[in-house]
């Protein structure tokens, strides 16, 4: 017999997950179990009934127009802006930027920030469990203008060594790019400790917050992070969104990203004047729709004692890292203390591809791949994993399916 969930007494997670219409719905006639949203989070009704009102509604072009519509879509813009700087706990909100997603947060520090700084020889340092969004901008810089990418190992559990990120960092260092959460092996990197080492020899820390603002309470002004990057989709709100924190000393000497509407102060025939952060880094009409729901999602998450949510997460991962040792066949990638709702596997026998293919005709949703991290894959001697990624509304239940599918798996792929 299955233990009872244990879940934090602030916390209802049969609550929440009414909140989300689609995690009622079958798939091959059997209940969804979604654990994919580490690769993209479900949304709640309220995101979605958010934007589609604010469509219906609301919506104009921003910043542009002197009518009602626009300024009323400018204010809610922009309040959007103001919900980022609370959530992040950032001291000015011209310290968020809006982008595309963590992806491009990252690729805009990649040019406007660091590519001006860089001559060849100048030094990058990464961890080795980087996601690619944080690993393709530095190899451009290393492709154009001569940079090394130093790269920082982790130990067998998926830890990462402090002491040898410290070591890594020499006076050719321009920068330390890491994740703040891996999003194969759920560690949790120690970021205050990371920027205080860095800031010490005079390195600015930019930090890969796509998973780690998910599931860690960030502070970026207790981090004293230079950069944080985070997406929207994974926060429980739409795609085609997501927010840069710079600090306002480093957004000011930042060249412009792209170029376009929005982003000037005057434009003439024979010169140009760039207009200050933030509007400087968000050139033509942003995705606003998405903007005013990603907002939502942050106001949605915040209402949760986060605290609580955390504990029900760890719940479940330390639940199914439990079940899964009847398992002789599977081995777990990454055990770190502390990690988030993470559970990266690889089956013997078992193509990552074929067990998630099963899995999904028992309605389970994992992801399985190289999860954008091939340099990681490498270091563990794999090819590819599986990955089952936890989320507030997911249940023990859901683990108990996980479970069932891998053995009704092995019984067909062994």
């Amino acid at each position: 017999m299955n233990a009872p969930q244990r879940i934090a007494a602030s916390f209802n997670v049969e609550k929440a997950r009414a909140d989300f219409e689609i995690l009622s719905r079958t798939v091959y006639g059997k209940p969804l179990v979604y654990l994919d949203s580490g690769a993209s989070a479900q949304k709640p009704r309220v995101v979605l009934d958010t934007m589609r009102d604010f469509a219906q509604s609301e919506y104009a072009n921003v910043h542009r127009g002197v009518h009602f519509l626009s300024a009323a879509a400018t204010d809610r813009y922009e309040a959007a802006r103001r919900t980022v700087q609370k959530f992040l706990h950032a001291a000015h909100e011209e310290e968020i930027i809006f982008t595309k997603g963590g992806t491009e947060a990252i690729n805009l520090v990649s040019y406007s920030y660091l590519a001006p700084l860089t001559q060849p020889g100048d030094e990058i340092v990464l961890s080795v469990m980087e996601h690619h969004s944080n690993i393709v901008p530095w190899h451009f810089l290393r492709e154009r203008a001569g940079a090394v990418l130093k790269w920082v190992d982790v130990g067998d559990d998926g830890s990462l060594d402090i002491e040898a990120l410290d070591a890594a960092i020499t006076k050719k260092t321009k920068l330390v790019a890491v994740t703040h959460m891996s999003n194969v092996l759920g560690t949790v990197t120690p970021l205050k400790e990371i920027v205080a080492r860095a800031h010490a020899k005079g390195v600015p820390v930019l930090a890969d917050g796509c998973q780690g603002a998910v599931h860690e309470i960030v502070d970026v002004q207790a981090l004293d992070v230079d950069f944080y990057a985070v997406t929207g989709h994974k926060l429980y709100g739409p795609t085609g969104i997501g927010t840069l924190y710079a600090k306002r000393a480093h957004l000011k000497t930042m060249r412009p990203f792209n170029g376009g509407g929005e982003m000037i102060r005057e434009v003439m025939k024979d010169r140009i004047s760039y207009a200050d952060a933030p509007a400087r880094f968000e050139a033509g009409t942003p995705p606003i729709i998405e903007t005013v729901g990603l907002a939502t999602a942050l106001d949605y998450l915040s209402g949760f004692d986060r605290a609580a949510v955390a504990a029900h997460e760890h719940d479940l991962l330390t639940y199914a890292r439990e079940q899964v040792r009847q398992f002789n066949w599977l081995r777990v990638i990454g055990d770190a203390p502390g990690k988030g709702a993470i559970l990266s596997f690889e089956a013997d026998g078992m193509h990552a591809h074929d067990l998630a293919t099963i899995l999904d005709r028992e309605g389970v949703a994992v992801r399985a791949g190289h999860h954008c991290a091939q340099v990681l894959m490498e270091r563990f001697g794999v090819a590819s994993t599986s990955r089952a990624s936890f989320a507030l509304y997911n249940t023990r239940a859901d683990v108990d399916a996980l479970v069932a599918g891998l053995a009704k798996a092995r019984g067909i792929l062994a």
